[in-house]
């Protein structure tokens, strides 16, 4: 830690300040080179997940705030049973000459939402039964059984409309070079002003240490991405503390059991690691406004019938936890010479160190040894740090079924496969409800707190918000 902040300090000491007021938007996002490639079975790295967004836009997006908004689509259409949606298309180009069709948007997503094409999500759009080009300019998808969330699906980079390598926009790339993507705004007079594309914007992915040192000469206007491994450097930069955001984000944070025998082959031991967590102590190191410990693998009841399952250990004292779990592991230790070697994959940077740390630490209180994972293939726990895409208790469950390689159990993948096919929205409800009850008891994850994501904005960008997708579009981060 101590060599990051000379390492900022000697960065900063050359020069420093504001960027100019006017120019392009400078955006630094903490991640590798961002490529205009569709994403595949694994999350779009943040620079990624970005590009695609400004210049590929799918059928709807976010706007600063994480709500729904028109993209490709200028308005749509719910029919009242929920399983049809129907969409009219803006007029818009993949370019000059080339209009953006309905038939290309509808032959676009039958590959996205296929599970054998690829795409990360296609599991959470099983209910989708067609998608038919109605005219040039209509679209319709229709659904085998209704789903409220269906249209933050649509928001999500995966879902990012491409033809020939080219995007619609809001933005176009005017250029490239060195990593750096020049972004021009398209000009489209039939949309609303506010929903346009009207600054320009220079983009590029990099190291947090990099992107903080370019923030602090005044190089940049932003920095997004950050996540929890990083946020130690964001701290030794020092900036005001008005500039440094974090958002509200919803989805999963904690350790998933990769291991398929050992110490953790037993739903009784998964959950003696879980007791011997002190979350509070984690969430609190951390020192981040708003960011509490969690216990449940869903964040909230949303479209369950009740309140999301609780480990039954979730009312016992502190002291009581660490007790049970020490007897665990100790039975244990009767049919085995050594303590459990837990082998953990977690992200590098300080935060990640100082999170397995504290979590070695946790470990090691009821007997068990705790090792970094030389490589994710050799882990027994890898950390889950996602964003979920909607209020959806789907989303979480899939990241954690059978498909996933996680110890869920046949009673709860059997009930999350019966909500896919269940008719009505209560049936549907009682099944996922099932499914994470089942889930709690089975425990293939483990949670420690929500998602973390932080960015370091500039007071010029006033049309930034925090928001519970942590969705950032370029287009909307400043306003006239």
């Amino acid at each position: 830690m101590k060599r990051l902040i000379v390492i900022l300090a000697l960065g900063l000491a050359a020069c420093g300040g504001e960027p100019a007021p006017d120019g392009p938007v400078r955006v630094s996002i903490v991640g590798p080179a961002p490529e205009l490639t569709p994403v595949g079975r694994d999350e779009a790295p943040a620079p990624k997940a970005a590009l695609l967004l400004a210049v590929a836009q799918g059928l709807v997006a976010n706007d600063a705030e994480g709500r729904i908004e028109p993209a490709l689509a200028q308005r749509w259409i719910v029919s009242d049973d929920g399983l049809s949606y129907i969409f009219r298309l803006r007029r818009a180009e993949w370019r000059a000459g080339r209009p953006v069709t309905a038939e290309t948007l509808a032959r676009n997503l039958r590959t996205m939402v296929d599970r054998g094409g690829g795409n990360r999500l296609a599991p959470l759009f099983s209910a989708v039964d067609e998608v038919v080009p109605v005219t040039p300019e209509i679209l319709e998808i229709r659904l085998r059984s209704p789903r409220p969330h269906f249209l933050d699906l649509l928001t999500q980079p995966e879902m990012a409309m491409l033809s020939r390598k080219d995007g619609a926009g809001p933005y176009r790339i005017a250029s490239q070079a060195n990593g750096v993507f020049s972004l021009a705004p398209i000009a489209d007079p039939d949309f609303p002003e506010e929903q346009q594309a009207r600054h320009p914007v220079e983009l590029r992915g990099e190291r947090a240490a990099r992107a903080l040192v370019r923030y602090g000469r005044g190089q940049a206007d932003a920095v997004l991405g950050g996540r929890f491994s990083d946020l130690p450097i964001a701290r030794a930069l020092d900036a005001p503390a008005t500039q440094l955001h974090f958002d509200p984000a919803r989805g999963l944070f904690g350790l998933a059991v990769v291991a398929k025998d050992g110490f953790l082959a037993s739903a009784e031991n998964r959950h003696a690691v879980a007791m011997a967590l002190d979350r509070d102590r984690i969430t609190s190191t951390f020192a981040v406004p708003g960011w509490r410990p969690v216990t449940a693998i869903i964040p909230a009841r949303l479209e369950l019938r009740a309140n999301p399952a609780q480990p039954e250990w979730a009312a016992l004292p502190a002291e009581q936890r660490i007790a049970t779990a020490r007897a665990r592991v100790a039975a244990w230790r009767g049919n085995n010479e050594e303590f459990p070697r837990l082998r953990i994959d977690m992200p590098e940077g300080p935060g990640g160190r100082l999170l397995f740390t504290l979590i070695a630490l946790d470990l090691g209180r009821i007997g068990i040894i705790a090792e970094r994972a030389q490589r994710p293939a050799d882990a027994d726990l890898r950390l889950i740090d996602a964003v979920a895409p909607n209020d959806s208790a789907t989303w979480y469950l899939t990241r954690l079924s059978c498909d996933a390689g996680l110890p869920c159990g046949e009673t709860g993948d059997a009930a999350l496969k019966a909500s896919r096919t269940e008719p009505s929205l209560a049936a549907r409800a009682a099944k996922l409800q099932e499914a994470d009850a089942a889930y709690m008891v089975n425990m293939p994850f483990i949670p420690i707190a929500s998602p973390l994501r932080w960015s370091l904005i500039r007071p010029r960008l006033n049309g930034f918000r925090t928001n519970v997708r942590a969705a950032h579009p370029l287009h909307r981060l400043l306003n006239d």
